[in-house]
């Protein structure tokens, strides 16, 4: 029987329907027999951060449980990307029919070229700080040693960020 790995992965969309394009990424994610979705948070409108001239995003996250190492899930979420319509965008930051980014895999640190876990920006974003402590706020980041809502906490002002109805 193969292990299963905790992970906590962001999705986001701001381009055509937003809010769909995030419910079909997260049905194709965990589909049966490749990671099952333990809890989701509530999807948020949020404001887009570093490249501002774009629409706002569709956000939220998931804890799922997977078989995948962290490489093969990787593969995975670029072929659910892919899927989706995702081209490479020559803006950083800039707009995305579907954005999945690795959180959180167990407690792993990696630190390769073309996969960094954690999230090298997680602890700066509320986009992906709120929707994590809606699943668990005492999730402890595994390099800074705070747990979530510690690091949401001492986030500071800016980011608007409203639950999405």
């Amino acid at each position: 029987m193969k292990q299963k790995h905790t992970v906590y992965i962001s999705i986001g969309s701001n381009i055509d329907n937003k809010l769909k394009n995030c419910q079909n990424g997260i049905t194709a994610l965990t589909k049966p027999g490749l990671s099952f979705l333990k809890k989701q948070s509530p999807f948020y409108s949020t404001e887009p951060v570093d490249y501002k001239n774009q629409d706002w995003f569709i956000n939220a996250v998931v804890k799922i449980q997977s078989v995948f190492d962290p490489y093969q899930l990787l593969s995975v979420i670029k072929s659910v990307q892919k899927d989706a319509g995702r081209i490479s965008n020559p803006v950083r930051y800039g707009p995305r029919v579907l954005d999945l980014d690795i959180l959180l895999y167990d407690d792993l640190v990696i630190n390769l070229s073309g996969l960094v876990i954690p999230h090298p920006r997680m602890h700066k974003r509320r986009f992906v700080l709120k929707p994590i402590c809606d699943i668990d706020p005492t999730v402890v980041h595994p390099v800074l040693k705070k747990d979530m809502r510690h690091l949401l906490d001492n986030l500071g002002d800016g980011q608007k960020i409203f639950e999405y109805r």
